[in-house]
């Protein structure tokens, strides 16, 4: 059975040389592009976190973005997922960057 219909929504953080390397650009355009709508931040603490909501498949290729690729110029040391839920429906729309 595709999961790909069902909505999911996750929050992230992205540790390691996240910030000052574009990540949050690299990951608003990444989200575009697959279909997920949410947010991505900086964090006083050197991190990135975020949200993402939409179709199962898009979270899932970008939970693998998120882990193994991000900007160019990034380096991953881990990224952790957590609250994760089906929705019935999406609650937010667009992908955007908070400051």
């Amino acid at each position: 059975m595709s999961t790909g219909r069902q909505l999911l929504s996750v929050d992230f953080e992205v540790f390691g040389r996240v910030q000052g390397v574009c990540f949050r650009m690299y990951t608003e355009q990444e989200a575009a592009r697959v279909g997920v709508t949410g947010w991505v931040k900086n964090t006083g603490g050197g991190t990135v976190v975020g949200q993402l909501q939409g179709p199962a498949d898009a979270v899932e290729h970008m939970k693998t973005w998120l882990s193994k690729k991000g900007s160019p110029s990034s380096h991953i040391t881990r990224t952790s997922f957590s609250n994760e839920r089906t929705l019935a429906a999406l609650e937010m729309s667009g992908f955007s960057t908070r400051f």
